[in-house]
């Protein structure tokens, strides 16, 4: 499995990226991705979705652990990431009382992969605004720049709000994936360039050129700006899988 990833803060944020990322091994067989999107209208956006990604990491940490001594866990993959989104709400909700959080401090978006190699199996949950593609179809999760942001339901029945998530995909013979927050459609002209017009996404998401180096992304972000003339005017957080011929990640 060839894994890349980048993050780019826009001219327009000119202090903190608002955006984080996270790929992370639960073991040899199954991998967490996760992009996250602060809320540029709340406060200190930067921290809500660093927080986040900081406490999946712990929980991903723990949670290979337990499978290492506690072999007889046997749960599917939809199971596991409720699990792990449930741990996640707990988490935020001690740090919110315990460090005396507004809501506005905690707003950020999260679009999360959990990937089995063992069945060649995954699934995506999409909690706000962002864009996906599985094996070159493209998915666009767009609130209207209002995301759902699941802080606002952290008082909420867990089992309820979960159950009404819609924007969630399963997937199988995973060939090419990408996640990615709302940045990668902000992508604008900045000056004249003497190629033609591209694609972003299709190009950020779809197109293999560069895939020979772990700085694919980057290079085709760099390309976008100095071959195209085009640049995010938000901030960016991609990640994207490609298959190889190793069957572990």
């Amino acid at each position: 499995m060839n894994i890349y990833s980048s993050l780019q803060i826009s001219d327009y944020h000119t202090n903190h990226c608002e955006d984080h990322l996270l790929i992370k091994k639960i073991n040899s067989n199954k991998i967490i991705c996760a992009v996250m999107d602060g809320c540029s209208t709340a406060m200190e956006s930067h921290f809500a979705s660093t927080l986040a990604g900081k406490i999946l990491r712990k929980i991903i940490i723990e949670t290979g652990y337990r499978e290492l001594y506690e072999k007889n866990i046997q749960s599917g993959i939809d199971e596991q990431l409720k699990e792990i989104i449930k741990r996640l709400f707990d988490e935020i909700t001690f740090l919110k009382k315990h460090l005396m959080l507004d809501e506005k401090e905690l707003l950020t978006t999260l679009i999360i992969l959990l990937y089995d190699a063992t069945d060649n199996k995954g699934i995506i949950l999409s909690i706000g605004d962002g864009v996906i593609c599985i094996n070159g179809q493209i998915t666009e999760f767009d609130r209207d720049n209002t995301p759902d942001y699941f802080a606002y339901h952290l008082n909420a029945n867990f089992e309820n709000w979960y159950t009404n998530q819609i924007q969630k995909i399963f997937f199988e013979k995973l060939e090419d994936i990408s996640i990615a927050t709302d940045g990668i459609l902000s992508f604008s002209k900045i000056k004249k360039a003497d190629s033609e017009s591209v694609n972003c996404i299709e190009y950020l998401m779809i197109d293999q050129s560069n895939s020979d180096t772990d700085e694919m992304l980057n290079k085709k972000i760099k390309a976008l700006e100095h071959r195209y003339g085009m640049k995010p005017t938000d901030d960016l957080a991609i990640v994207r899988l490609i298959k190889d011929n190793s069957s572990q990640l």
